[in-house]
């Protein structure tokens, strides 16, 4: 690895063990095994650099097993499958609790920051689209129109249901819930259309 990535697993390591906030740039390059001057270098900050780890942490761990859950199910109809998505979250949260938790810090102390909220919405802006891409590889059916809104709607709902989770687990709608409520603005929406 080179200093760049070695910095990445490095402030994933200090955030998960310690949090964003007790998080120091010297700590982060000593235990990455590089100089501090390598954080500015690759990052411009060691805000970016927490920013850009904690991405990279929900979309490889996070991500990828929701990409898994949504392969598994790829042979159902698209609403079951979403069902079945959404019901296994609450699983894949628990096994990320943690990088949760740096992911809900670090946005927070980003949106109070003069240049954070920026690069915060650069990091998470187009978090949709390897949803896009997988659900295209597993349903070659959809658009990539209606691959793309269904990605939307799955990134939207692991923030926010992420989030929710971490405050009240009992709380999260389970994946036949939501399932339920898409089917009835779908259907509801077009007996509208229709008079």
């Amino acid at each position: 690895m080179g200093n760049r990535e070695d910095l990445l697993a490095g402030a994933r390591r200090v955030i998960l063990e310690q949090g964003v906030a007790k998080a120091t740039a010297r700590e982060i390059a000593s235990t990455a095994g590089v100089s501090l001057a390598a954080i500015g270098y690759h990052f411009g900050s060691k805000e970016q650099l927490i920013t850009e780890a904690l991405a990279q942490s929900l979309g490889s761990g996070l991500g990828d097993e929701m990409e898994e859950a949504v392969a598994e199910h790829a042979a159902e109809p698209l609403l079951e499958g979403f069902a079945a998505l959404w019901n296994q979250m609450p699983e894949i949260f628990a096994t990320h609790h943690e990088t949760l938790l740096a992911s809900l810090e670090n946005a927070a102390r980003a949106l109070r920051s003069e240049g954070g909220a920026r690069g915060l919405a650069e990091a998470t802006a187009h978090g949709h689209q390897g949803i896009a891409e997988n659900l295209r590889s597993v349903r070659p059916e959809l658009s990539a129109a209606d691959a793309e809104a269904v990605a939307k709607l799955d990134f939207a709902l692991a923030q926010g249901l992420g989030t929710l989770w971490l405050l009240s687990p009992d709380a999260v709608p389970t994946g036949d819930e939501l399932a339920r409520a898409v089917a009835v603005i779908a259907r509801t929406g077009a007996a509208s259309a229709s008079e």
